[in-house]
């Protein structure tokens, strides 16, 4: 109690801190992971496409069906662990730091092609995942849960941002530390520092947050509990069922779920190939190691800061209409850059970094949309608590197949313009298949956002949820 005076004398909010801090210790190893993984499966331990598409589909099925099953448990189970937000993240925190370690360690020195860096790549894929999962619902229930204010949403999500500003600086600085992961034992050592911090942060969150609806659910589970009688938690398949399909009927959650499922997709894009792009279509001599890394630091902190300084416009305008806008902007940027022609390098990685920032800070605000989404589906059932982790876990049930979907088709394209041979671009490479390798890979650049943003536009027009940053105060 006499932190939380202390921080308060000091003008921080304790609820927000707490909350902010889950996002501080999963920035830092969640950036790390999806930047680094492909490129290092691919590059560095040699895995076969077959094994990495295997791999990848493995992912898909485990990554869409853990998020359901993880959010009906976090809203229905008795057990603390588990219906407790605060005490998920508590106890899913250290297993959700050592799973992240798992890609870092090879299990032997892979030859190419070599079926253990397929097994390697799954099993790393799905741990990883699992505990994400379970930490990270946990996280976005406390954000629905802790208030039902939209200006305090607001203010978690300035927490939020200023907390994945600084986690997410571990890409810059490991990228310095690692030239780029060219000094590999140095990108190890810098893995594991990264893996206790985070875990440290976390830690914070679990011993220190509440959700309004704590003493709620703690109340349901006295044997003589009216709710217990109107709102049975036992977990049975026909209440997972109804809960469900009442979830599923919203179409205002129908058509976020379908305008998020590209926005995962471009994130994927961009996270696991904007390293790859940036080596073959910007010359070392234009760009070096340094300013690389410079750059792609610069893609996962600028996020954060763009949506701190955008906190008046989303008070006066709302996320609707800003997310919208952004949507316009990608398409309009990509259409310039296909204009202009690759030769612009200066401009490439203007274009390549900017598209991250903004696709990553239009982001960061689909917590609010969401969290609108749970509380009109508690006032329209008339529930006792809001069913936060099976809306976000439903959510991710049809988003979240599209991290595996994107290094999939865009692996194969490239592999059919000979990205397998000319991976690694030396003076021996074929200067023909090079000038075609470089000419898809510019192509899927430009064309991607492009195609991509503007379908998220016919999706997200019709979203009725507009007006929510006008209600001061909304019923809980």
């Amino acid at each position: 109690m006499n932190v939380f005076r202390h921080l308060i004398n000091f003008g921080v909010n304790p609820a927000a801190l707490a909350y902010a801090m889950t996002t501080l210790g999963s920035s830092m190893i969640n950036n790390m992971f999806s930047f680094y993984y492909v490129k290092l499966f691919l590059n560095r331990y040699k895995i076969s496409e077959g094994a990495f598409h295997q791999s990848q589909v493995v992912y898909m099925v485990w990554n869409a069906v853990n998020d359901p099953l993880f959010g009906y448990l976090q809203d229905n189970s008795r057990v603390p662990c588990c219906s407790q937000r605060r005490l998920s993240i508590l106890y899913g925190a250290p297993l959700y730091s050592l799973a992240f370690l798992l890609a870092w360690f090879p299990w032997r020195s892979y030859a190419p092609g070599d079926w253990l860096s397929g097994l390697h790549l799954t099993v790393a894929l799905c741990a990883f995942d699992g505990m994400l999962t379970f930490v990270l619902l946990a996280q976005c229930a406390l954000f629905a849960e802790i208030s039902s204010h939209h200006q305090n949403r607001l203010r978690l999500i300035k927490y939020n941002q200023v907390a994945s500003l600084i986690g997410s600086s571990s890409v810059l600085f490991c990228g310095v530390v690692s030239n780029n992961m060219e000094d590999f034992l140095a990108f190890q050592a810098f893995a594991v520092l990264i893996a206790i911090l985070s875990c440290g942060c976390m830690l914070y969150t679990g011993f220190h947050s509440e959700s309004r609806f704590d003493n709620k659910a703690s109340q349901s589970d006295a044997p003589a509990s009216v709710e217990q009688t109107s709102h049975p938690l036992a977990c049975s398949f026909s209440t997972l069922k109804t809960l469900t399909w009442q979830i599923l009927t919203n179409r205002d959650f129908q058509l976020f779920v379908l305008m998020n499922f590209f926005q995962v997709f471009m994130l994927a894009f961009f996270n696991n190939f904007t390293m790859i792009f940036t080596e073959h279509l910007i010359p070392p001599d234009v760009l070096p190691s340094l300013a690389k890394s410079i750059m792609y630091g610069a893609a996962f902190i600028c996020p954060q800061l763009l949506v701190l300084s955008s906190q008046s416009l989303l008070h006066r305008h709302g996320y609707y209409r800003i997310i919208l806008f952004i949507f316009y902007v990608e398409a309009g940027m990509a259409a310039v850059m296909l204009a202009i022609g690759p030769q612009h390098y200066y401009f490439m990685a203007f274009f390549l970094t900017i598209n991250m920032v903004i696709i990553q800070a239009s982001f960061s605000l689909f917590g609010l949309p969401l969290a609108d989404i749970i509380d009109t589906d508690l006032q329209k059932y008339k529930r006792s608590s809001p069913l936060s982790s099976m809306v976000f876990g439903t959510n991710a049930l049809f988003t979240k197949p599209a991290q595996s979907l994107a290094p999939m088709i865009v692996l194969n394209i490239l592999n059919h313009f000979g990205y397998e041979q000319l991976k690694d671009v030396t003076k021996d490479s074929d200067p023909s298949a090079l000038e075609s390798l470089h000419r898809a890979m510019f192509y899927l650049v430009c064309l991607v956002p492009m195609c991509v943003a503007a379908l998220q536009v016919l999706a997200w027009r019709p979203f009725s949820i507009r007006n929510s940053h006008t209600v001061d105060t909304k019923k809980s």
